[in-house]
């Protein structure tokens, strides 16, 4: 599992910093989140191929969040794309595109599908036979979701010495690796587990942001491997944190203490502070395993 990094400052972009935006890959498929201003442009400096994202997820219309997703629409288009690209954000985010595309007479050579979200219970909008995504509702001034990105059991895995003892034909093999047990031509029953090893532990990501310190998403994100929440500022500016429906360090790190996750990745950083360093020094107060987002930084989990 691998997570890029190309934007995770809060409101406005600078020379040196940008907003929301991030690349999930996991099990071999890219997932987008978010596409604040300058998101294509990050793409290319992290060398990310624009081919390989077919399913874009955006948490919320606030404008730092999604500013980027008309010119990356547009520009698949005028890099000649043909496969289908679906979207999945708030209901609106469909007028919002379509108008910009209409009034700019530049509709697209592609496939664009809307999956609108209105719900305020966690569902699930995408699954395929390796993954499974599911929204996280989250608490901010407008509709917002988070995103949970799990790994689906795979296949077991083949003991090739026991099988081979077994005299077992290979056209029998991928049966096996489903997890089903063998009849000898005896009628002896091997049993799977005797034949195979477990499957590779999955991996699950949580991105969770805008949102203010909300325990309501803990049973959605107990036990994960990786959470990234929001830590738009310091317990100094807790009081504008309440009033702007944001989170602080330390309460990101609240969160994941009380889910137990494994590792919290902490962003949305407002530009107001000189470093980001003080939000890992306030958050590792309360947990241990942070890790800070940057732009252009990249975890492989």
């Amino acid at each position: 599992m691998k997570l890029t990094i190309l934007g995770c400052y809060a409101a406005t972009p600078r020379t040196f910093t940008n907003p929301t935006s991030q690349v999930l890959e996991i099990k071999n498929r890219l997932f987008l989140i978010d596409c604040g201003e300058g998101t294509q442009v990050q793409l290319r400096k992290n060398k990310i191929k624009f081919s390989k994202i077919n399913h874009i997820f955006i948490s919320h219309l606030h404008g730092d969040h999604f500013f980027g997703l008309v010119g990356l629409v547009s520009t698949f288009s005028l890099l000649n794309r043909t496969t289908d690209l679906h979207i999945y954000g708030p209901e609106g985010v469909k007028d919002i595109i379509l108008l910009q595309l209409k009034l700019s007479n530049a509709w697209t050579n592609y496939g664009l599908f809307f999956h609108e979200l209105k719900s305020l219970d966690s569902e699930i909008v995408y699954e395929d036979d390796k993954v499974i995504v599911k929204t996280i509702p989250l608490k901010h001034r407008v509709y917002t979701n988070g995103f949970l990105f799990e790994e689906k059991v795979g296949e077991r895995k083949l003991n090739v010495a026991a099988v081979q003892q077994h005299k077992i034909e290979t056209c029998y093999y991928q049966n096996i690796k489903n997890g089903k047990d063998i009849t000898l031509d005896d009628g002896a029953i091997i049993p799977n587990t005797a034949l195979t090893f477990d499957p590779d532990a999955t991996k699950s990501y949580a991105f969770c942001s805008d949102t203010i310190y909300h325990e309501a998403i803990i049973p959605l994100i107990k036990n994960v491997d990786v959470l990234y929440h929001e830590s738009t500022f310091l317990q100094s500016e807790e009081a504008l944190a309440k009033k702007t429906f944001h989170s602080t360090a330390q309460e990101a790190a609240l969160i994941a203490q009380k889910a137990t996750v494994k590792k919290l990745i902490l962003g949305h950083y407002s530009t107001r502070y000189d470093s980001i360093s003080s939000f890992k020094a306030e958050a590792e107060s309360i947990f241990s395993s942070i890790l800070l987002a940057d732009d252009g930084k990249t975890f492989e989990f």
